[in-house]
């Protein structure tokens, strides 16, 4: 029996993500959209007991993971800088 390769990649099952994955990206998305910083939600037991290290290592490294935390990140800074601002007696 031959397995037929042409015009797949022999190596593409490294670069698929698992359902496990796929959840624990959604459970870190959604905990910090509800304001929980990045390092509680990593600490979290739902986390913690359902992945390595190295998965989680490899979160970070999701682009949709990286997107919606730096748009979260912004979003804190524009909140503090406006809280700072002084406010211009008109």
């Amino acid at each position: 029996m031959r397995i037929a390769l042409k015009d797949r990649n022999p190596f593409s099952f490294l670069f698929v993500s698992s359902r496990g994955d796929e959840y624990l990206a959604r459970y870190v998305l959604r905990e910090c959209g509800r304001g929980h910083s990045l390092t509680d939600v990593l600490a979290d037991s739902y986390i913690r007991n359902r992945s390595t290290h190295t998965q989680r290592e490899r979160l970070l490294e999701r682009p949709e993971v990286v997107a919606a935390l730096g748009e979260q990140t912004i979003a804190e800074l524009k909140r503090a800088r406006h809280r700072s601002e002084p406010t211009t007696a008109a």
